[in-house]
């Protein structure tokens, strides 16, 4: 099976979140799930001083579904929701 590229976006609950130590936790677990370190990140401005978290990453398609992940990383402190964006296959 090949690999996809997921992209995945992550609210924080409030503007006074700490966003780096949220990142950090989000690719443990992230990383758990893939099962491999191979992440982009990237702090996106929403609106009136609020920002998304994106984590773009490689995962093998036999994982499956990211659904108990999103979950994972919702139910943390400071995320308030969390988004797969997009899903492509790998190509190489």
């Amino acid at each position: 099976m090949a690999d996809v590229v997921i992209t995945m976006r992550i609210m924080p609950s409030s503007v006074d979140v700490d966003l780096e130590s949220l990142t950090t936790a989000a690719k443990n677990k992230i990383e758990a799930f893939a099962g491999m370190n191979n992440m982009k990140t990237e702090i996106k401005p929403v609106a009136f001083g609020l920002k998304a978290i994106e984590i773009m990453f490689v995962s093998p398609e036999a994982n499956g579904s990211t659904e108990t992940l999103e979950a994972e990383i919702a139910a943390m402190e400071g995320a308030e929701s969390v988004e797969v964006t997009d899903v492509r296959r790998s190509i190489g």
